[in-house]
């Protein structure tokens, strides 16, 4: 089990950047691999991208691609979601994930953050 804790989120303007940071505590974080979701006000939860465990292979969701970028700090036990050129439609709860696939399937994902709030206005 992985114990996971987002930070970074914040209030930017349309156009904008931000970094989520996602901190994990536990001694195999080297071996999972790592999502980003969020969740919109009144909508599901979506996939934005996922990163494998050695960073060998990451995805992107096609709403973010060329936008957002996934990476991994194992040394750190950390996980980034670097955003730029942000819209108010991006604005959500993001949440990182631990699981054994960078899969974009919510059910691929073991361990979940509390999530970190995004607000983007226009």
């Amino acid at each position: 089990q992985v114990q996971l804790v987002e930070s970074g989120g914040g209030l930017v303007q349309a156009g904008g950047s931000l970094r989520l940071s996602c901190a994990a505590s536990g001694r195999s974080f080297s071996t999972y691999a790592m999502g980003w979701f969020r969740q919109a006000p009144g909508k599901e939860r979506e996939f934005v991208a996922a990163i494998s465990w050695n960073s060998g292979t990451m995805y992107h969701a096609d709403s973010v691609k060329g936008r957002f970028t996934i990476s991994r700090d194992n040394a750190k036990n950390a996980v980034y979601l670097q955003m730029n050129s942000l819209k108010p439609e991006n604005t959500a709860v993001y949440y990182c994930a631990a699981g054994r696939v960078a899969g974009w399937r919510e059910s691929e994902y073991d361990d979940w953050g509390q999530g970190t709030q995004v607000t983007v206005s226009s």
